[in-house]
């Protein structure tokens, strides 16, 4: 792990990118930052926003590459809905996406989560950390919402790894097998 996204709270201000050398707390429920908030707020954004054509990429940038985008696009009618008058289709889209540095990769909170033989068995809820900031678990929330369960599944087990999705080299029947863990976590 390399950096963490922080949303500055309360406020709009837009989230950070924070290196995970000026992080500190690890093993208690909370993090505290070494810096103070205008050094905060001088880190990179994180969130970003550009108007493109239909299949263009919203930056070509040296540091930066794309990480998980939302797409956002008028809406299209058909022309029968409207009598004779056909509005015309807007070829341009707007893009929210998050920056991340260029050669890293984005793993979020609900990323999902695919086992050996191909199906989505959950997403990512959280990682545990060891003491060099290296990931040693991931957590997984499976399930529905009245029988949704928390495992942690060894970096080890991890067979692939990209922006916005993660692959085990577990089977739907050995993540079954795993047992539960209750994650404690602040809400707020």
């Amino acid at each position: 792990m390399t950096h963490l996204v922080v949303h500055p709270h309360p406020g709009p201000a837009p989230a950070r990118l924070v290196p995970v050398e000026l992080a500190e707390g690890a093993g208690s429920q909370e993090l505290a930052l070494r810096c103070t908030i205008e050094e905060a707020t001088a880190l990179d954004s994180v969130q970003d926003f550009a108007c493109v054509r239909l299949g263009e990429v919203p930056v070509k940038d040296p540091d930066w590459d794309v990480g998980v985008e939302h797409v956002l696009a008028m809406p299209y009618y058909d022309a029968s809905e409207f009598g004779s008058y056909a509005p015309g289709y807007d070829q341009n889209v707007s893009i929210s996406f998050d920056r991340i540095p260029k050669g890293k990769i984005e793993i979020r909170r609900l990323s999902p989560v695919t086992s050996a033989d191909g199906h989505v068995v959950g997403r990512v809820d959280g990682f545990l950390t060891g003491a060099e900031n290296e990931i040693t678990h991931l957590v997984l929330e499976r399930g529905h919402v009245w029988r949704r369960r928390e495992v942690t599944i060894p970096v080890g087990a991890v067979t692939k790894v990209e922006t916005d999705g993660v692959t085990v080299g577990l089977t739907l029947d050995e993540l079954g097998e795993l047992p539960s863990v209750r994650a404690r976590r602040r809400r707020g």
